[in-house]
């Protein structure tokens, strides 16, 4: 057999076994090439100020760029690791290192520039289908068209050809420093089994489930008015970040194997079959992976969360744009209200008037308050409030010496929250009514032009009311003091009388719903849609890694498994426990990262929007979904081991 033939076999065998590599790698250059071709995309720069995500895509290519380096030269170390022994026997039959080296470049550089040509098709095909998510995602209506850039083509040759590089001197440098002995034993060397658990290791099972249970707590007292200075803030995210980075790191170490420790004790020693094929692997192999399952559990956790929270300003849109713009559209005066109104009728657009007067009045609210003003260095004990008469909200009905607050912000309530009940003074130019607060309640009633960011509306007696409007103080009151909300009585005439509106030019004063709905999801489109490529990036690659290592262990106890098949246990018998050892090596990372990115998102989720479980869930859903697909993969393989083993 000449040097071609060997490179032909060796090429067909590799392919056959390592299919989803290629995959991988197809399915990253695709991506990769398809993001690149995004920033160059002339329709990217046509939609006229819709979408600036041309800097954001560029830096999300460079964090392509690293996962998939990281993950090929990982995948390409286990993968050389498994051919030690064939690299052996090329030496004992008289190649020489660099023959040997010649021969897996060879075979790489086919097996590699194959991939990456295919994964440039397959990116060029779908660009504009990844240029149209983008656009559904972030509401711009502009067309999308195939286009080819040779920029883009440049660059992605340039990042994979240093990468092949990269994995041709790692090759190098393996072959170079191993003896023929060596060679053969390498693969039995690469899981450190270790036998038996000593004390150590049970300790540092136990500190690293408390670091994390620490972190988790840390993270749920973090916006609760424990830390009230930016610089305990920041220490308290680092705090929780290193604690929960470093018990992760321990629980793989100490605690599985502890647990796993425990169950074998509680049997006597007696294992079934089920539970030496699955318990007894985890136990022995879990230490030896630790770091790697540490990584992969951190940026998962990172990336479920970083989509949870993108896809919860995303799906907040609507909601966020109704609480600052109670109606279809809120005019703050009158002139700017009749010419709108007029353009309304010009197009026969009916619609609907509400208009609502609003006073700025300093409240005394230190008594009221569960956090002490003096604590949130405020440096006063009064607020200034907006204030309407009830008379001016449908259902609501307080006597003079009652004051009930509404729309008041989830990010500041967890800042300054409020009791229950309390006395509250309403403070005019000259007098202070002394008023009982009954409570606060959800609804917004006038736009955010009033209420300075989010802060609650005031809602009194409308006997009070007219007393304060007569002793108001000038200096607090803003520019205007009506609002008048304009809705639509047909929805399906919203849009065309928001064109109207927005042709007609009005300051900022005079807010649409329906345009700030758009503006937010644009703004957070574009995000979501980076981390939601970037999170699918690293679920593809994570779960091949760990398909790889459950490759590289299959075949390390393929003789286990035909020691067990000539013991009389059926395929279907070997199976059961191998299903159980994959619902924990997959499922353990899994649920990991998905408690982490739980306590992450929970601790912060209200500064992005204002509906957290919906599309947590569906994001955690899908990244189970797509994550156990990989875990099947991997029993799938097993079961070809186990039908090879006799």
């Amino acid at each position: 057999m000449n040097i071609n033939q060997l490179i032909l076999k060796n090429l067909k065998k590799n392919l056959k076994n390592y299919y989803l590599y290629v995959f991988a790698l197809i399915f990253s250059v695709a991506l990769y090439f398809a993001f690149v071709t995004l920033q160059y995309d002339p329709s990217m720069d046509e939609v006229k100020g819709s979408v600036k995500g041309a800097a954001s895509i560029r830096a999300a290519s460079v964090l392509l760029v690293a996962i998939v380096c990281i993950f090929l030269l990982y995948a390409n170390n286990i993968f050389i690791k498994r051919r030690s022994k064939e690299i052996g026997l090329f030496q004992l039959i008289g190649m020489t290192k660099n023959k040997i080296f010649r021969i897996l470049s060879a075979e790489n550089l086919i097996l590699y520039f194959s991939s990456l040509f295919i994964g440039i098709v397959v990116g060029f095909s779908f660009s504009k289908l990844v240029i149209m998510i983008l656009f559904k995602t972030t509401g711009v209506e502009a067309i999308a068209t195939l286009y080819f850039s040779n920029q883009a083509l440049t660059q992605t040759l340039i990042v994979f050809v240093v990468i092949y590089l990269l994995i041709m001197l790692m090759n190098y440098s393996f072959i170079k420093r191993q003896s023929i002995l060596s060679l053969f034993r390498v693969t039995s060397t690469t899981e450190g089994k270790i036998k038996k658990i000593t004390i150590f290791e049970i300790i540092i099972g136990i500190v690293g489930v408390s670091l994390i249970v620490l972190g988790y707590y840390v993270s749920s007292k973090l916006f609760g008015g424990d830390f009230t200075s930016m610089n305990e803030l920041f220490m308290a995210m680092v705090f929780i970040l290193g604690s929960v980075i470093i018990g992760t790191l321990l629980f793989y170490k100490g605690s599985i194997r502890f647990i796993s420790n425990i169950i074998r004790k509680s049997k006597g020693g007696y294992l079934n079959i089920n539970e030496v094929l699955s318990l007894s692997s985890i136990m022995f192999r879990m230490k030896s992976n630790a770091l790697l399952l540490t990584i992969i559990t951190t940026v998962s956790a990172l990336a479920i969360g970083l989509l949870s929270l993108s896809y919860i300003a995303y799906y907040s849109a609507d909601k966020a744009a109704e609480n600052n713009v109670p109606s279809h559209f809120a005019m703050t005066n009158i002139p700017d209200a009749e010419k709108f109104k007029t353009l309304l009728h010009e197009h026969d657009i009916k619609y609907r008037e509400k208009k609502i007067e609003v006073i700025q009045v300093s409240v005394k609210t230190a008594q009221i308050m569960e956090t002490p003003l003096e604590e949130l260095n405020v440096g006063t004990d009064s607020m200034t409030l907006p204030v309407i008469s009830d008379q001016s909200v449908e259902g609501t009905d307080v006597s003079p010496g009652q004051t009930i607050l509404t729309g008041y912000n989830d990010l500041l309530q967890k800042f300054m929250s409020l009791k229950d009940f309390g006395p509250l003074d309403l403070k005019g130019k000259t007098e202070v009514i002394h008023q009982q607060y009954l409570g606060l309640k959800k609804d917004y009633v006038i736009p955010y032009y009033f209420t300075a960011g989010g802060l609650p509306t005031v809602i009194v007696d409308e006997t009070i009311f007219e007393q304060l409007k007569k002793d108001k103080n000038p200096e607090i009151q803003k520019k205007s003091s009506l609002y008048i909300g304009i809705d639509m009585i047909n929805p399906e005439q919203i849009e065309e009388a928001d064109r109207l509106f927005a042709a007609a030019n009005f300051n900022d004063q005079q807010s649409s719903r329906l345009e700030m709905s758009g503006n937010q999801k644009r703004n957070m489109g574009v995000i979501m849609f980076i981390v939601g490529f970037l999170g699918l990036t690293f679920l593809i690659t994570s779960g091949c890694i760990l398909y790889f290592k459950q490759m590289d262990e299959s075949e390390d106890e393929k003789a286990n498994y035909t020691v067990l098949r000539k013991l009389g246990f059926t395929q279907s018998d070997l199976l059961r426990g191998i299903k159980i050892k994959q619902l924990f090596n997959f499922g353990i990372p899994l649920v990991i990262g998905l408690s982490h990115s739980y306590f992450a998102v929970q601790s912060g989720w209200f500064l992005f929007g204002t509906e957290i479980w919906m599309p947590m869930i569906i994001v955690m859903v899908l990244y189970t979904a797509l994550y156990s697909i990989f875990g099947v993969l991997s029993i799938l393989y097993y079961k070809k081991v186990i039908k090879s083993a006799l």
